[in-house]
């Protein structure tokens, strides 16, 4: 008797475990397809995924993944995350993608080394060009004309962000790290930091105005361009179903009205994918 149990016992521990090589062997098209929707890791910021009046999530991003999802015929959902764990939310299955302002460039390591963010994520088609600026008070902005004028100052910007290796390559710059750009901002706002680090398209839509009206940009510090993509995990063959989607978004005029909305037009990069 004890010996027909433990074969059975085998047999269904056999099951169990094909069952769960099979899960695990899943892609990611199949995975997501599956259960009908994809999870896109984010924070807040205006003009790419921030709340309206009324509590609802919008932005350029957040109507662009809308989009993406409707032509696959999946939904969206956004999940709140840290930018500096993005990679681990990433690879651990809690989101899947990262979609919210990511640039296509490098990744700067504690010890002051750039790793290509390529390596870490499979990018789709970039779809906006961006850079990073230098955000102040404006009654601060005299004299300060390149980057070597904050050598002796404090700077904020988001951990594992674009503006957080500028700061790190200042010689003498000391940096605070946040959790978010808009906190970068507020840094700067109550006078713990001298100057921030961010989005030229995030600034451009909020400093200088409500909240932000005495900040201004540096226009004098001319940061490198950069454009924004989506990052998938390593080697998924989503990626391609989801180029596809925004090349005819592209194509059909879709994403260049979702720019326009959010006054985006100008940064919008043309003809997607061709």
């Amino acid at each position: 008797m004890k010996k027909i149990l433990a074969v059975a016992l085998a047999a269904v521990m056999l099951l169990v475990c094909a069952f769960s090589f099979a899960s695990c062997s899943k892609s990611d098209a199949a995975s997501i397809e599956e259960k009908g929707y994809f999870v896109c890791g984010i924070t807040y910021y205006a003009p790419m995924n921030y709340f309206d009046d009324d509590g609802n999530l919008v932005g350029f991003d957040t109507e662009f993944a809308q989009a993406v999802a409707a032509e696959l015929g999946l939904e969206v959902k956004f999940q709140l995350i840290q930018w500096g764990s993005k990679y681990n939310e990433l690879n651990s299955g809690a989101i899947d993608m990262i979609w919210n302002g990511f640039t296509f460039g490098n990744e700067t390591l504690e010890d002051g080394t750039s790793v290509p963010r390529s390596n870490y994520v499979d990018f789709t088609y970039s779809y906006l060009n961006n850079s990073q600026c230098v955000v102040m008070k404006a009654s601060d902005l005299a004299g300060i004309d390149s980057l070597d004028d904050l050598a002796t100052m404090t700077g904020a910007a988001e951990a594992g962000s674009s503006g957080e290796a500028v700061i790190k390559g200042i010689q003498g710059a000391t940096l605070t790290p946040v959790a978010a750009q808009s906190n970068a901002l507020m840094e700067v706002k109550g006078g713990t930091a001298k100057f921030a680090v961010i989005d030229v398209l995030m600034a451009e839509s909020m400093v200088g105005k409500a909240d932000y009206a005495d900040l201004a940009i540096v226009t004098a510090i001319e940061l490198e361009p950069e454009v924004y993509a989506i990052g998938l995990r390593k080697d998924s063959d989503f990626t391609a179903k989801v180029n596809a989607a925004i090349a005819k978004l592209s194509e059909n005029g879709k994403l260049a009205e979702i720019a326009a909305k959010y006054d985006l037009s100008n940064a919008l990069i043309p003809n997607i994918g061709k």
